[in-house]
């Protein structure tokens, strides 16, 4: 486990690591050191959490439990080896950037790094450059300092919604969160390093690793010109912080506008390749199908796939819940979040009756094309009752929702119209 001294060593900006976190870490010690962070009981954890103990998501077997790791409130629990845990929905109402503590954490493999020393840690770059490359922290960083705002999404977020329903780690919309990521662009390292000719992609691995030996490796590749493109980095702080220790301390990848899979977390060794990796991270996993709505008919089979790449469109009301009461009488203002895969959103519409007439919310301020977007609308219902409220975004080069979920066998990529259900009273 993490040690305590460790804790207070490498994360002493992390002020709200006190109170229930502490307790954790007491619990944690009495395991011992070679254990995984995910390693307690599920009882364990959910008695460090200071919330109810359970939560029960919108749809078929969606009761979850609610757990506490180290540097995180209590989250929700989707596997505690390796731990995979879903930000409550309700955080993304407390404002654009998602808190450190409450984002969102997947992993794939159960041996992941606890205990990372900032002054032994080492990058190596290697492969088709010119001078390979052993870096500290310190060296990376006196590189110099590059900030952006960058949604991070799971390929997975919303796959609990599926109909029918798909294998693999079923969330609700919580697998995913904004941050301000502080970093070095990937850039200039590789120009540091000095890329050869003939180099086609750029591969990433991390420190965590499978539990067993013929496991996969996670390493996974960028093609040449997107590495290069300046806005990949390798970012060691997040939301002015440090890296949590789950979010990929002490370094990790960053892909504005790009799905999870590609942003590899500890980063340890980038190598410059003349041909395109194949391993099953790139050639099998993380496949969508090859047609521009990336969809197939609900339970059919992909005939032919590609890797999975920039995100969806996507809005979502955050200011009232699904079974919210809202008054009839008065204007209610709803208010809530859009974004996409850096084209930049350009609006969003509510709908109250169905879809037949939209209303244009105001948008937020601009943090970026690759930034959650907020937007408010004032609502006064036209008489009490059920309603069914929809919201739609549009970006820049006019791409928008579908009105029902597209279908595909690994429930990556949704983007429906999200419909919100409250009783006016």
């Amino acid at each position: 486990m993490i040690p305590g001294a460790m804790m207070s060593k490498h994360f002493k900006n992390q002020d709200a690591i006190v109170g229930s976190r502490r307790k954790f870490l007491q619990m944690a010690g009495a395991v011992g050191a070679g254990s995984a962070l995910g390693a307690l009981s599920l009882d364990a954890l959910a008695a460090t959490a200071g919330s109810p103990a359970t939560v029960d998501l919108p749809f078929a077997n969606g009761l979850r439990q609610m757990a506490t790791f180290p540097q995180k409130r209590p989250l929700i629990l989707l596997t505690s080896r390796p731990p995979q845990l879903e930000t409550p929905f309700k955080v993304f109402n407390d404002g654009i950037f998602t808190p450190n503590d409450a984002f969102f954490v997947r992993y794939h493999w159960s041996g992941i790094p606890t205990n990372i020393d900032p002054k032994t840690y080492r990058l190596n770059i290697k492969g088709k450059v010119n001078s390979p490359l052993t870096l500290s922290l310190d060296e990376i960083k006196s590189m110099g300092a590059a900030e952006i705002a960058a949604v991070h999404q799971c390929s997975g977020n919303s796959r609990g919604f599926s109909n029918p329903r798909v294998n693999g780690g079923e969330s609700a919309n919580g697998a995913m969160g904004n941050a301000i990521w502080t970093g070095v662009p990937l850039k200039k390292i590789l120009e540091k390093a000095g890329v050869q000719a003939g180099a086609v992609q750029v591969t990433f691995n991390g420190l965590d690793h499978p539990p067993v030996g013929d496991g996969p490796d996670f390493i996974k590749a960028l093609d040449l010109d997107h590495a290069m493109d300046g806005e990949v980095m390798l970012a060691w702080a997040m939301n002015g912080a440090d890296l949590p220790m789950l979010n990929g301390y002490p370094l990790r990848l960053i892909v504005p506008g790009y799905y999870g899979t590609y942003w590899v977390k500890h980063l340890s060794d980038i190598e410059v390749v003349d041909k395109t990796l194949d391993n099953f991270w790139m050639a099998k996993a993380y496949r969508i199908p090859d047609n521009e709505c990336a969809c197939v008919a609900p339970g059919g089979k992909m005939e032919k796939s590609r890797p999975i790449g920039r995100f969806s469109i996507r809005s979502f009301i955050t200011s009232v819940l699904d079974g919210d009461k809202i008054p009839a009488a008065r204007s209610t203002l709803l208010r809530g979040i859009a974004f996409d895969g850096g084209y930049g959103v350009t609006g969003v519409e509510v709908s109250a009756d169905g879809g037949r007439t939209w209303h244009q919310a105001k948008l937020g301020k601009d943090h970026g094309k690759y930034s959650f977007r907020e937007w408010t609308l004032p609502f006064k219902p036209a008489k009490k009752g059920a309603l069914e409220l929809k919201v739609r975004a549009v970006n820049r080069i006019g791409q928008s929702q579908p009105m029902e979920g597209l279908w595909n066998p690994s429930g990556y990529m949704r983007n429906a119209v999200e419909i919100t259900r409250v009783t006016a009273i």
